[in-house]
């Protein structure tokens, strides 16, 4: 439209995003000589990869004997065996070299007496395949992805990637069916610019913010998911949400596993350490659906603490008080910040709140996204990492410290990967107008949208619907109700009224676009969830409590059109890359 100066870029590659993932990728990108763009719609190292606290799995073996064999069995396992066995593999496989990487790169990774890496325990990580706990998660006392995320940022601009800070992601464009760049919007100078790129990586992160108590940034709305949608793909396992079991009472703020890993425990009412009863041999540290789920059970049945009885203590007043200082400050930090809490004299109020997604755009484990069109195919010039992707290496529910190795190892396998398939500098195609006008009339329907009612009031209703029809626990009853009701603020859209209409650092009309990005993913989570009957990992249904492998080994693929969402499934990779190990499910869970 020519309303919109619109500022033309070539790159071979476009990376949407710079967390974790996206830095990762852009670092190898730029060490391979392809010109590589990280557009980020806020400053990188404010991204969210920041606040991920607890640590980075990797079998190291620096505190104890380890093998990426049990990694990978602990991984299956807590994938409650949706998780696809050749990526996971490779995860494990490649988990220890990648750390290594971090660590030349300038992480600063707390340290052993001896100078090695220090591990701590994690929940679900386990040696000799489920017997005894082992230390597998890499720490940097309990700020570990602030620590990478700054570490990636200055290698990236030690590699000359070119970053576009402050830039807003809103369509993808597309050439019969083969993806040839973005569009984006210029937060500062309200200009539009067209990406083309050969490649182009979606690592943006997310979208907790579709749930009303989530410990999720607000950035966190899943923009580069949404955009694969428009462009008539598909998403993968979006019903698949996890709780965190420690989120701060009434506040969502995250408190790490990592607490429970340096000896932390959980306390009802009643004072009972109650894990005992759901998970004897894990207790604590079994993986966080497991968690999750008890300490809703305590809650619900009248045990939980405070007046109200409507929460549960997380005590670490037992522990030495040097092991706070050193290993914990921060959690000390937000505890008294959020919860007004000591945590050297008493317990911190804890809730499960949503955590994290382990759906998400569909990929193989070299990063590039698949859809379903007969078979697995895949398509040109478009890639996923990170949260925004489904490897699937996290199946239906993803073990804690194995999302920052998600980020790291299919960061670098994404360069690796480009670097095969693109020849720096080569000619880009030429590409009709046809797809930028059909971003920029979108974008500009909703800067002038005029309708009655408020962003805030369409977000807050979703949100609610989310938390409260697809929650922890979930039934037939309250997901067919979710499925009505979610359409509502979908199609509020029509009415939404954006009363800033200007281009310059407009967040009246950002929130409006990450509404529409979030309402998107509301769909085909709801959906997604009504239509799997059965219970597994973090989707826990209550009219169907046990897990049906015949009828739901498999994921969901779900496509988003107006109000209209379409349900496919695909099987589960059982098969692995060297066919070392594999492993299969027993009929029953055993914690």
């Amino acid at each position: 439209m020519k309303a919109y100066k619109i500022i033309d870029h070539e790159y071979d590659v476009v990376v949407l995003g710079a967390g974790g993932s996206g830095l990762r990728a852009a670092v190898g990108l730029s060490e391979s000589g392809l010109k590589t763009a990280c557009i980020s719609k806020v400053f990188p190292t404010r991204s969210h990869t920041s606040a991920a606290q607890g640590g980075i799995s990797a079998a190291l073996g620096n505190m104890g004997e380890d093998d990426w064999r049990w990694h990978m069995y602990d991984t299956v396992k807590g994938s409650d065996w949706l998780g696809d066995q050749d990526a996971i593999e490779y995860l494990c496989k490649e988990a220890p070299r990648a750390v290594v990487e971090l660590e030349r790169y300038g992480v600063p990774f707390s340290r052993t007496d001896d100078g090695k890496i220090y591990q701590r325990p994690f929940g679900g990580m386990t040696k000799n395949y489920g017997n005894g706990i082992v230390q597998r998660t890499c720490a940097a006392a309990d700020r570990t992805g602030h620590a990478i995320l700054h570490t990636l940022y200055g290698q990236a601009l030690k590699q000359n990637t070119e970053f576009f800070i402050e830039y807003f992601a809103l369509d993808l464009i597309m050439k019969n069916g083969e993806c040839k760049g973005v569009i984006a919007w210029n937060l500062t100078d309200g200009t539009l610019h067209r990406f083309r790129s050969h490649i182009t990586i979606i690592a943006t992160g997310g979208y907790g913010k579709v749930y009303y108590s989530a410990t999720s940034a607000h950035t966190c709305t899943g923009d580069g998911n949404a955009m694969v949608l428009r462009a008539g793909l598909p998403l993968q396992d979006m019903e698949f949400v996890q709780f965190h079991p420690t989120g701060i009472y009434g506040v969502g703020c995250l408190i790490t596993e990592g607490v429970r890993g340096e000896g932390g425990f959980l306390v009802n009412g009643k004072g009972e350490r109650f894990m005992e009863r759901y998970a004897p041999n894990a207790k604590d540290l079994a993986s966080r659906d497991v968690v999750s789920r008890s300490m809703e059970m305590e809650i619900n049945e009248g045990r939980g603490a405070g007046k109200n009885k409507d929460h549960i203590n997380l005590h670490l007043d037992h522990l030495d008080k040097k092991v706070i200082e050193e290993r914990l400050p921060g959690i000390a930090e937000a505890a008294k910040t959020f919860a007004n809490v000591d945590v050297n004299k008493e317990p911190i109020p804890v809730v499960p709140t949503v955590h994290y997604n382990m759906g998400g755009i569909p990929t193989n484990y070299k990063a590039e996204v698949i859809t379903l069109n007969g078979s697995e195919k895949t398509v040109p010039g478009l890639m996923a990492i990170g949260e925004a992707a489904c490897v699937s290496v996290h199946g239906a529910n993803r073990l804690g410290s194995n999302s920052l190795i998600d980020l790291v190892v299919f960061g670098r396998a994404a360069a690796k990967r480009a670097k095969e398939l693109i020849k720096p500098g080569s000619v880009h195609e030429k590409v009709s107008n046809d797809e930028t006008d059909k971003c920029v009339n979108r974008f500009d329907k909703i800067r002038n949208a005029n309708g009655s009612t408020k962003t805030s009031e369409l977000r807050l209703s979703m949100q609610k619907i989310m938390q409260s029809k697809c929650a922890v626990f979930r039934t037939e009853k309250t997901l067919k109700e979710g499925v009505e009701q979610i359409r509502k603020p979908q199609e509020g859209m029509s009415d939404v009224h954006v009363k800033d209409k200007s281009l310059l650092f407009n967040t009246d009309l950002v929130e409006t676009l990450e509404f529409d990005n979030l309402v998107s993913q509301a769909l085909t989570t709801m959906d997604s969830a009504y239509n799997r009957k059965e219970s597994r990992g973090a989707h826990a249904r209550e009219d169907f409590k046990k897990r049906d492998d015949k009828n739901f080994m498999k994921h969901t693929l779900a496509w988003q059109e107006g109000n209209k969402v379409q349900i496919k499934y695909r099987d589960v990779h059982s098969r692995t890359l060297t066919n070392d190990v594999q492993y299969f499910p027993p009929k029953e869970r055993v914690y």
